[in-house]
């Protein structure tokens, strides 16, 4: 069972009581991890196997403590390298605001919600990130000091450098529960595109929507509809910025697509 079919489990409220700040965080740890689902109080049993019940082994328990731990110290890290940045020279590079009110920081969208980062902590609509994760991808996104400009040339992640690992996590955590959750609904994907800020694009697929996930790193997110005639299932397909590594390296570029993916179901709930 993947995430997005444990999340249909859950009652969709993000109430944090399972201890996770949305439901499909706690999905992810139940069926990536081993982590009990049975932390939800309001959790619809029918149809749950057994052991994502009860969660996995101690051991799997553990290794997802050991991963974020991993996180949040990398996190902490990369936030220690930035003490010797110019943070004014490089907000122009990565599409971010630079105040002379506040030095320390620099301020620019992700996925259409403002974040504050800087040496001292990071901001996201005004809070720390829960997922440490995310804290990794934002730091990476300013360490990487910008570089050349997305110029609308778009590649599938399989033809970036050393993807091949990659591509069936995208198409697992990314495109197939797009393609599963509007498949009779492409008008819908359209109206909660616009609240990422996203620029409609002709395309050859039923909708072609570019959304800047970061200043500086869009992707291009195709939606072909279902054919039943013709036994054609809906399809998405995520393209990326042939200059999208200068921003981000190919783990965060992939979270980056996961989040897009988790942004615009939450929405739609």
């Amino acid at each position: 069972m993947n995430p997005y079919q444990f999340l249909r489990h859950t009652p969709g409220s993000n109430c944090g009581e399972c201890g996770y700040p949305a439901c499909l965080a706690f999905a992810a740890a139940v069926t990536k991890a081993g982590i009990p689902a049975a932390r939800c109080p309001h959790l619809k049993r029918d149809g749950l196997p057994p052991e994502l019940l009860d969660g996995g082994s101690a051991a799997a328990n553990t290794l997802e403590c050991g991963q974020e731990e991993r996180h949040t110290a990398l996190a902490a890290h990369l936030r220690s390298k930035m003490q010797g940045l110019d943070l004014r020279d490089l907000a122009p590079r990565l599409g971010a605001v630079w105040s002379a009110t506040e030095p320390e920081f620099l301020s620019f969208p992700f996925l259409n919600r403002p974040v504050r980062l800087g040496a001292s902590g990071i901001f996201l609509k005004g809070k720390l990130p829960a997922d440490p994760r995310d804290q990794v991808l934002l730091c990476n996104y300013v360490a990487s000091g910008g570089g050349r400009m997305p110029d609308g040339t778009w590649n599938g992640l399989e033809s970036l450098p050393n993807s091949i690992s990659k591509v069936r996590t995208l198409a697992t955590y990314c495109e197939e529960r797009l393609a599963e959750r509007f498949t009779n609904r492409a008008e819908r994907l359209i109206e909660l595109g616009s609240s990422l800020g996203t620029t409609s694009t002709a395309q050859s697929a039923t909708v072609g929507l570019v959304i800047p996930i970061l200043p500086c790193v869009p992707v291009l997110l195709l939606f072909w509809a279902a054919e039943p005639e013709d036994g054609f299932a809906a399809r998405v397909k995520m393209l990326f910025d042939q200059h999208v590594l200068d921003f981000l390296d190919l783990e965060s570029l992939v979270f980056a697509a996961e989040r897009t993916a988790d942004r615009l179901l939450e929405l739609d709930c």
